[in-house]
């Protein structure tokens, strides 16, 4: 079987992840290379983990969500489609079983709010861990007079932690947002469209999500 560690150490994989954080970079993007995709791996796998999916569905969902951004060394239009191609070719060459490769491919091609639709396990665990992945350290610009808006407010998020309560069948994203820095409506304006995704995802689960702000339930 194809392993989250096997794809890990791929230096072939390792160089579009790179080379689609240097696109980003020039582009003027939020840091989206080895922190990022590790950190959606993990958090879409323990997602999948505590709700009782079978471990071979939490190694793919880690395996998903480390790729799920390799398209961006493409372009950024379209990279959820462009990334599910590429790890086609990626899987199917290290001898990943058909079916399995159609899940990975399936939610990496469904992750980007422009087009994502949680239509399987992996997708909605993977829209979940991305999303919710805002964070002073993935601003690269440190010149705080130049930040645009969305420098300002993944600068201004002091703490952000996903929570999933099973119990409560709730997933809740609480944020610690420095107000002096960006409003809740700045967070609002650029974010708004994936947390509705993220309420789509949750829904996938029979989850309900929420998002706190400061203390303050705002969904």
């Amino acid at each position: 079987m194809v392993t989250y560690e096997q794809i890990k150490n791929n230096e072939e994989i390792n160089t579009y992840i790179r080379k689609a954080d240097e696109s980003l970079s020039v582009l003027g993007f939020t840091e989206h290379s080895f922190a990022h995709v590790i950190k959606t791996a993990t958090v879409a796998s323990d997602i999948l983990a505590r709700l009782g999916y079978p471990e071979r569905t939490v190694e793919l969902c880690r395996i998903a969500g480390y790729l799920h951004d390799i398209g961006n060394v493409v372009n950024r239009v379209d990279h959820a489609l462009s990334g599910a191609v590429m790890a086609f070719r990626l899987l199917d060459k290290l001898g990943m079983p058909a079916e399995e490769v159609a899940a990975v491919i399936t939610a990496i091609g469904n992750h980007d709010e422009g087009t994502a639709v949680p239509v399987n396990e992996l997708a909605a665990a993977i829209i979940l861990a991305d999303k919710s992945d805002v964070r002073r350290s993935r601003v690269r610009n440190r010149d705080f007079s130049t930040f645009d808006i969305h420098d300002r407010v993944n600068y201004a998020v002091e703490h952000s932690a996903l929570v999933l309560d099973a119990e409560a069948k709730t997933v809740t994203l609480n944020l610690t947002i420095d107000l002096e820095i960006c409003s809740v409506v700045d967070y609002f304006e650029i974010f708004m469209n994936r947390m509705l995704l993220c309420r789509r995802a949750a829904d996938f689960f029979g989850l309900q999500f929420k998002l706190t702000v400061n203390g303050n339930v705002l969904m």
